[in-house]
C-alpha cells in the first residue's frame, strides 16, 4: 500500500461523530501522515475542514456515497486506511467493507450491530485474508474497553504464570448520552430478527461471532439483564445495554487467538449503579428503561413516538456535556489456579462521544503509523477482526498517551 495517495481517509466526516474523529485526527495526526475527509457533498466537507485546526487546511476533500460501489471503490483504492462513521452498518456498511477487502485497504469503523458483523465475516473473511485487509470493527466505545480490558488482564495473568482466565465480569460505570446513531441501528436489528428466524437465531447465540462456533463451551453465561447486589464490588449492578454485542467481539477475540484467554474463559458484563437503596432502585429502574425501550421499538406503531423522544442519527450532546461524561470499565476474574485480578479501562469524556473519537482515530493510527508493530494471530494474514487480535499491545499504548487508563493487576 506504499503507493496510496492517502494514508487514512475519514468516510462521513460530515456526521457528529464523523466531526469529532476528524478534530481529533487535525490534533493528533502526525506530521507527515496524510488524511482526507469523504463524504456525499463537497460544500459539507468542506464546511467541516474550514472549521478544522490549521493543520487540516490542505486536506483533500472526496465525494463518495454508499450507493454508489465505483465511488467507494476509487476511495478504498486512495487509501490505505478508511474509517468509516456512516451508519447504520446493516443498511449502509458492507459495500464498502467489500471494496477495502478487495482493495486490501485497512478498514476501522463504529459498529455495535452483531448481525451486520456476521454478515461481513461470512463475506468478506477469506477475502480480506487473501488481500491482507485489516477489517477492524467496534473501534469506539463498542467495543474497545470491553476488548482491551480482557486482552491486558489475559497478558498479566499468564505473564504472572497465573494460569488462563476463568469466570470473567466487566462492571460498567459510566455518565453520557445515548446517540442517535445506536437508537437507528437497535430499530434496524430489530426489524431484521423480527422478520427473519435466521438472524434471530444468530442475534441470540452469545457465540455468534466466533470462527469456530463448534468448538465454544456450553453453559455460558447468560449477558446479565438481572438485577443483583455484588458482594465482589459491594455495589448493585444491572443490565449494560451494549453487552450482549461487546460480549460476543471479546469472545471472538478469544477464538481468533486459538482460545488464547482460555478454553474456561466465560465473560459477561453488568452495569454497576451504586452502593444502598438508591442503587438498587437505579439498577430496578435501568432494567426496567431498557425492556420498555426496546419494547417500544419493537411496536411499530410506537415508532413515532421513539423517534420523538430518543435523539435522531446525527444528533449529540454539547461540548460541556460531553466534556463532563466518562467511563470506568473494571473487570475481575478467577483464573484457573483460582487467582483473582482485575483489569480497569477509563477514561474522562462522554463514552459514545468525545472518548469514542479518540479510540477510532488511535485506532486509524494504529494501521497507518504502526501496523508493522501489529502482529496478528497466528494463520492470519488479515481478515475481519477485533481491536484486541487487530491493534492489541499498540492500541494500548497509544490510548495510555491520550490519557486512557489501562491497567491490569493481581488482587490480593
Amino acid at each position: 500500500m506504499g503507493n496510496r495517495e492517502h494514508d487514512i481517509v475519514l468516510f462521513g466526516a460530515t456526521g457528529f461523530v464523523g466531526t469529532l474523529t476528524a478534530e481529533y485526527l487535525a490534533r493528533h495526526t502526525p506530521d507527515g501522515v496524510r488524511v482526507a475527509l469523504a463524504g456525499r457533498t463537497r460544500a459539507k466537507l468542506e464546511a467541516v475542514r474550514d472549521a478544522l485546526p490549521g493543520r487540516a487546511a490542505d486536506w483533500p476533500v472526496l465525494v463518495a456515497d454508499s450507493s454508489d460501489t465505483a465511488s467507494l471503490q476509487t476511495l478504498a483504492e486512495s487509501a490505505r486506511v478508511v474509517i468509516s462513521t456512516v451508519g447504520p452498518y446493516a443498511k449502509y456498511g458492507l459495500p464498502l467493507v467489500e471494496a477495502c477487502a478487495t482493495a486490501g485497504t485497512d478498514y476501522v469503523d463504529l459498529t455495535g450491530e452483531v448481525l451486520f458483523v456476521r454478515e461481513s465475516i461470512d463475506r468478506f473473511q477469506e477475502l480480506a485474508n487473501g488481500t491482507g485487509a485489516r477489517i477492524v470493527h467496534s473501534c469506539g466505545f463498542d467495543s474497545v474497553p470491553s476488548d482491551l480490558g480482557a486482552f491486558v488482564l489475559s497478558e498479566k495473568v499468564h505473564a504472572d504464570g497465573a494460569g488462563d482466565l476463568g469466570d470473567t465480569t466487566l462492571y460498567m460505570a459510566m455518565k453520557g448520552g445515548v446517540s442517535g446513531g445506536t437508537v437507528a441501528s437497535a430499530m434496524i436489528q430489530l426489524d431484521e430478527v423480527r422478520a427473519d428466524k435466521d438472524k434471530r437465531k444468530v442475534a441470540l447465540d452469545k457465540f455468534a461471532l466466533s470462527p469456530d462456533r463448534a468448538a465454544e463451551p456450553s453453559g455460558e453465561w447468560r449477558d446479565s439483564a438481572s438485577v443483583r447486589y455484588a458482594e465482589e464490588i459491594d455495589a448493585w449492578t444491572g443490565p449494560f445495554v451494549m453487552a450482549t454485542f461487546n460480549t460476543r467481539i471479546v469472545r471472538r477475540s478469544n477464538a481468533l487467538q486459538g482460545h488464547g484467554y482460555g478454553r474456561s474463559f466465560r465473560y459477561r458484563e453488568v452495569q454497576r449503579t451504586g452502593r444502598g437503596i438508591r442503587g438498587r432502585l437505579m439498577a430496578y429502574a435501568m432494567a426496567g428503561g431498557l425492556g420498555l425501550g426496546f419494547g417500544a421499538m419493537s411496536v411499530p406503531l410506537l415508532r413515532p413516538v421513539v423517534d420523538r423522544v430518543l435523539p435522531s442519527p446525527g444528533d449529540g450532546p454539547d461540548e460541556k456535556s460531553r466534556d463532563a461524561g466518562y467511563f470506568k470499565a473494571t473487570l475481575r476474574t478467577t483464573t484457573t489456579t483460582g487467582a483473582s485480578y482485575t483489569s480497569v479501562v477509563a477514561a474522562q469524556g462522554d463514552p459514545g462521544y468525545k472518548a469514542t473519537a479518540v479510540m477510532l482515530g488511535e485506532s486509524a493510527l494504529c494501521l497507518a503509523v504502526s501496523r508493522d508493530e501489529c502482529p496478528l494471530p497466528e494463520g492470519l494474514n488479515g481478515g475481519v477482526l477485533t481491536p484486541a487480535t487487530a491493534l492489541g499491545t499498540v492500541l494500548v499504548e497509544r490510548l495510555r498517551a491520550q490519557d486512557f487508563t489501562i491497567s491490569a493487576e493481581a488482587v490480593q
